[in-house]
């Protein structure tokens, strides 16, 4: 085993370390916050994001995507916003601004772009599972999106101390969430969830982020066990394509939870590889 130097991270410090990360656009924190918010029209949401040409130009890669199947060439904000409909148009400005946020060189070790990529794929399997259960999608797509944004909080933060956990998990061969707590002494749900509260987040999405990992805690909003069963879906599909992935564990309890049948689970698994393979190409 790697000879490891005590370090024990404080949530305290944690806390402190997270108000000096980089804030996120005003457009950003607005969609990730006002979850409620279903009544933005299009207009609204186009006029706010044609300030960003990054975000413009990927919308419109996205509406002239093989997934989209549109016939015709869509070469305006305007069109693109239309086609896609507010809740894509906000869920790609979510995972925009999220991705491009965090810096990267600090942890060698770690790797980026598989965590978004497992992200961006809960996520979309996460919004999916909640439209098969007729809840709000854009409350399950964010809670997909940010379940493991501990991760990225710590690998900020601490980007020594974690090259050091994921030596650890490398040669343990545990799960990243015990080698987390073996070195630090604190994990990504811990992190998480102090980012979340900074940003003021939904207690639908703090509980998601709470309990992706053991959605069975008394009290927790359904959203966990959503963004549970999708997060095991997720890795079993493979779509991070992370050569260290373990498979978590699935709660059966969650699983039953959610009361979806074999056929429901089919569609879910082939619409998550289709709309992630469309995602990745143009976030990432």
């Amino acid at each position: 085993m790697t000879d490891i130097n005590e370090f024990k991270v404080q949530l305290e410090d944690v806390v402190k370390k997270i108000k000096d990360l980089p804030t996120l656009p005003e457009v950003a924190m607005e969609m990730l916050q006002n979850l409620d918010d279903e009544e933005s029209s299009l207009d609204m949401v186009t006029e706010k994001i044609a300030l960003d040409q990054s975000i413009t130009a990927k919308l419109l890669r996205l509406a002239n995507s093989s997934y989209y199947g549109n016939n015709s060439k869509v070469v305006t904000l305007q069109q693109a916003t239309a086609m896609l409909g507010v809740k894509n148009v906000k869920n790609l400005i979510r995972t925009t601004t999220l991705s491009n946020k965090f810096p990267t060189e600090k942890c060698p070790a770690f790797d980026f772009k598989a965590f978004w990529r497992h992200s961006i794929a809960t996520a979309i399997c996460a919004e999916l599972i909640s439209r098969a259960l007729h809840m709000k999608h854009d409350f399950a797509f964010t809670a997909g999106l940010l379940h493991d944004i501990g991760k990225l909080v710590l690998v900020t933060c601490y980007p020594a101390n974690y090259e050091q956990v994921l030596r650890y998990q490398k040669e343990a061969d545990c799960l990243l969430i015990e080698a987390e707590r073996h070195i630090l002494h604190i994990d990504h749900v811990d992190a998480g969830l102090a980012l979340a509260t900074h940003w003021n987040f939904s207690e639908a999405v703090c509980d998601a982020i709470r309990g992706h990992h053991h959605p069975e805690q008394e009290n927790l909003n359904v959203l966990a066990s959503v963004v549970h069963v999708a997060n095991a879906i997720v890795h079993a599909l493979d779509l991070a394509q992370d050569e260290n992935d373990i498979l978590p564990l699935l709660l059966q309890a969650a699983w039953d939870t959610l009361g979806l049948g074999e056929a429901d689970y089919l569609s879910i698994f082939r619409e998550t590889e289709m709309r992630f393979d469309a995602m990745d190409q143009i976030v990432l």
